[in-house]
């Protein structure tokens, strides 16, 4: 007699299948997010950087990313519906590529006017306001969300595992994209990189509605987005010369 005949005992089976089904997939879930918002982090901190006191720094990413987490949610609830919308995959193309060349174009700007005149002071950044900054981060993750929810659902049809592992996923989001904020200051090509492959995410969004059967696979996009982190660790900053002691 099979176990699944008894049925004091069908409920104990159907229980163990879906814990095997959470320790299995979940992790499964949070790796797939993690790899897939590598790009992400870089532009949250980037747009971060837009307020210059650490404090509001972090305050921007805890509440962007909480209200980021909110839209993820709902996402992942209308995957159904959402995902097949091409009206809303055309925006999100439209925002990423509107966000990497508005982010690019002053720093090519900024450089060119550099190499011109050393001599000039540089003009400070703008200081963006808190709620900008909240909102066009968590407007950012939906963006990128489209593509990660759309791998998790493939993954799994389990609508509170796929939820828990985006919960993770915006929890690692947070914590990555606070290590970025500083690398940042670090590493002189890493925010021009962290905006290319937002571009590329954009580009892959546009391919995938117009032209379907020329979208570069999942693979190859992580591969260039690899190659444009490693230009963007390639050089440091120079630090800062000690002033010169007067005799």
């Amino acid at each position: 007699m099979e176990a699944e005949s008894i049925p004091s005992l069908s409920p104990l089976i159907e229980s163990a299948d879906q814990w095997g089904e959470l320790l299995l997939l979940l992790p499964l879930l949070v790796a797939l997010e993690a790899v897939l918002s590598a790009d992400n982090a870089i532009a949250l901190a980037a747009i971060s950087r837009q307020l210059h006191e650490p404090k509001l720094q972090r305050q921007a990413l805890n509440l962007g990313l909480g209200l980021a987490l909110v839209f993820r949610l709902v996402l992942i609830a209308a995957a159904r519906w959402v995902l097949d919308f091409w009206p809303l995959q055309l925006l999100a193309a439209g925002y990423l590529l509107w966000l990497c060349l508005s982010n690019l174009m002053p720093m090519t700007a900024g450089a060119s006017e550099e190499g011109a005149d050393p001599a000039a002071p540089a003009e400070p950044p703008v200081d963006r306001g808190l709620s900008a900054v909240v909102v066009t981060l968590a407007l950012t993750d939906l963006a990128f969300s489209l593509d990660s929810v759309a791998a998790a659902v493939a993954v799994s049809d389990n609508l509170w595992l796929v939820m828990a592992g985006g919960v993770l996923g915006v929890v690692a989001l947070r914590l990555t994209s606070g290590l970025f904020i500083r690398w940042l200051e670090e590493f002189r090509h890493l925010e021009s990189a962290g905006y290319l492959a937002v571009g590329l995410v954009g580009l892959r969004l546009v391919l995938r509605l117009a032209m379907p059967d020329l979208v570069p696979p999942e693979w190859a996009l992580l591969a260039l987005v690899a190659l444009l982190f490693a230009w963007g660790f390639s050089a440091r900053n120079d630090a800062p010369q000690p002033d010169e002691v007067q005799p």
